[in-house]
């Protein structure tokens, strides 16, 4: 009979003790492996685990895109959380575009939790090339690349701003852009990525470059978010940068319960500082861009901002 007891209060023991110890295990859709946004996601999940003394465990699911992201919060738990610019979420939520014929019920669910480094458009050209503006690529060797961001927005702005047919395009990836810029076989690359870029830093070490502003009626022309690059971001920047931004946000839904939300947007916040100092690309984040989010945040996140007296629009609550 004491044996029969002292087994039942061990397991009591063990139950409680692992009660106290239980975790919320998260899963953050995020990007492809090769891409800074897997490793935001990756910096992220430490973080996370670091703020909360490891009671929310964040796991890194590598995707094809933000589009795949999206469509998998349709059916994925509560615990899901993935990142998507602001506008595509608009997209699912009205059936439009590439969401069109695939609308589902569970997209009006989505919600909002904190912004994370914008996706930032980089006109990168050598400083003896003699370009100092857009117009001035006419005539010159670009690199726009395939099958980026960078490449379609770069393409894009080239017909918009009325130099299409008029730049020589240098028929090199987008890897190969640095060591080309280096060695003078184009004149500027295209690139997209949070600032600052790690191939933008690359070509500033050692080459005189320049990254070209956009005016104020070019940044509202492309319908594309304004962005300030600071001085001293690279090598050789006097001046800020004035240039293109698509913002890009952490999503879940209303499924993941409020204190599970409230603890996540607090451990990004708490711990932004300090992935900053690691890696700078988190120091551009602030929570100004909280106005990009388009629709609703979640109450949890919602709490959080309220405590931190954090100003929020109607359309947010």
């Amino acid at each position: 009979m004491k044996l029969y007891k002292a087994l039942i209060s061990t397991a009591i023991g063990l139950a409680v003790t692992q009660f106290g110890f239980a975790q919320t295990q998260i899963t953050y859709k995020s990007a492809k492996t090769s891409s800074s946004y897997y490793q935001m996601a990756v910096e992220l999940s430490q973080a996370v685990k670091r703020d909360t003394n490891s009671d929310l465990i964040v796991t890194v699911e590598e995707s094809q895109g933000s589009v795949q992201n999206v469509m998998e919060s349709a059916f994925r738990g509560a615990n899901y959380i993935f990142t998507t610019p602001p506008a595509l979420v608009s997209l699912a939520q009205n059936s439009e575009a590439m969401f069109k014929n695939k609308n589902n019920p569970k997209f009006d669910e989505i919600r909002a939790l904190f912004p994370i480094p914008s996706l930032t458009m980089h006109v990168v050209v050598s400083e003896k090339s003699g370009i100092n503006s857009f117009a001035e690529l006419e005539g010159k060797k670009i690199l726009l690349g395939k099958g980026t961001f960078g490449a379609t927005e770069g393409a894009k702005y080239l017909k918009m701003f009325g130099l299409e047919g008029k730049v020589d395009l240098a028929q090199v990836e987008l890897s190969n852009a640095v060591p080309a810029l280096k060695n003078d076989q184009i004149d500027g690359f295209f690139t997209s990525s949070s600032f600052p870029a790690p191939n933008v830093i690359e070509a500033a070490a050692g080459t005189k470059i320049k990254v070209l502003s956009l005016s104020d009626e070019q940044i509202t022309q492309s319908k594309r978010t304004k962005l300030i690059i600071p001085a001293g971001t690279y090598a050789g920047q006097d001046t800020d940068i004035s240039t293109t931004s698509l913002p890009v946000v952490a999503y879940t839904s209303t499924a993941m319960d409020e204190d599970t939300a409230y603890t996540l947007t607090k451990a990004f916040w708490n711990q932004k500082k300090l992935m900053s100092d690691v890696s700078p690309w988190w120091g551009g984040v602030s929570t100004d861009m909280l106005s990009n989010i388009k629709g609703k945040i979640h109450p949890g996140a919602v709490k959080y901002y309220r405590e931190m007296g954090v100003t929020l629009s109607p359309e947010h609550q």
